[in-house]
């Protein structure tokens, strides 16, 4: 299930973070909808894009100190993982994951404040050693949207946990139906986010690492940051670029990127 390519500083702007379900109805999987260049060489011959022009994310607001979630099942797992308790979940406070990666070290820090199913989801995913062992399997270098994707064990873009479940922060800011939901805006350089099919409890395993601002609408669940020695990882992977290999934009980085092991510190 594919969003409708936002045009962007005269820019095809790729959502290269959606995800489609397959026949199976597995809807964890993340692949692009777009069409910008997407090699490091074609991105810096690109004229830059005024971020100013576009909104900031909204406040995260308060939450409560716990929560319930709800994690659906959803196509075959690509990992045999057991979906996490769905109760008495903490809506507080932070979790720091360690990602080792072949290409150097990616620290994340995961917001329960902003997402705490996301934060549950991925703590658990994380203590079942689903991430070890997985390529990140797209770079996206254009401008406007910049950003490493990973959480498909299968590498090929297909691939979740078996079980979905609903976006949060920021979409849940907004009102169903508000017009701003489809207004693009700044999800800001050391994001994390999770990918999605753009439709209900669409959540899986597979997310990204926004390396430079990036202009996206406020569908896609953010819950953490990147560390600075995460994002001097990522920007030396950028910069060799991507084989291109992803029709609708993208590809596999030039220089892999493999989590050898992911660790909540």
């Amino acid at each position: 299930m594919k969003r409708t390519p936002l045009l962007v500083a005269g820019i095809s702007l790729a959502l290269a973070l959606t995800a489609c379900s397959d026949d199976s109805g597995d809807s964890a999987s993340a692949t692009s909808e777009d069409a910008a260049s997407t090699t490091a060489s074609s991105a810096a011959e690109e004229a830059p894009i005024d971020t100013s022009q576009f909104a900031a994310l909204p406040e995260v607001p308060a939450g409560a100190a716990t929560v319930s979630c709800a994690y659906q099942p959803g196509g075959p797992a690509a990992k045999d993982v057991t979906p996490p308790a769905a109760d008495n979940v903490p809506g507080q406070g932070t979790v720091n994951v360690d990602l080792d990666t072949s290409a150097g070290p990616i620290g994340l820090e995961l917001s329960r404040d902003q997402a705490p199913c996301t934060v549950n989801s991925f703590v658990n995913l994380t203590e079942q050693k689903y991430f070890d062992d997985t390529p990140c399997h797209r770079l996206v270098t254009s401008q406007g949207l910049q950003v490493l994707q990973c959480g498909d064990p299968t590498g090929s873009g297909s691939g979740g946990p078996g079980y979905q479940y609903a976006t949060e922060y920021p979409e849940t800011t907004y009102a169903q139906g508000d017009p701003a939901l489809q207004q693009p805006m700044v999800y800001p350089r050391g994001t994390i986010a999770m990918a999605n099919t753009g439709q209900p409890e669409s959540n899986g395993s597979q997310f990204f690492l926004v390396y430079e601002d990036s202009i996206l609408p406020p569908t896609y669940t953010v819950f953490g940051t990147i560390s600075e020695d995460g994002l001097a990882t990522i920007e030396k992977v950028a910069a060799d670029g991507d084989d291109g290999s992803m029709p609708a934009g993208g590809g596999t980085p030039n220089t892999p990127v493999q989590i050898e092991t992911a660790i909540v510190a």
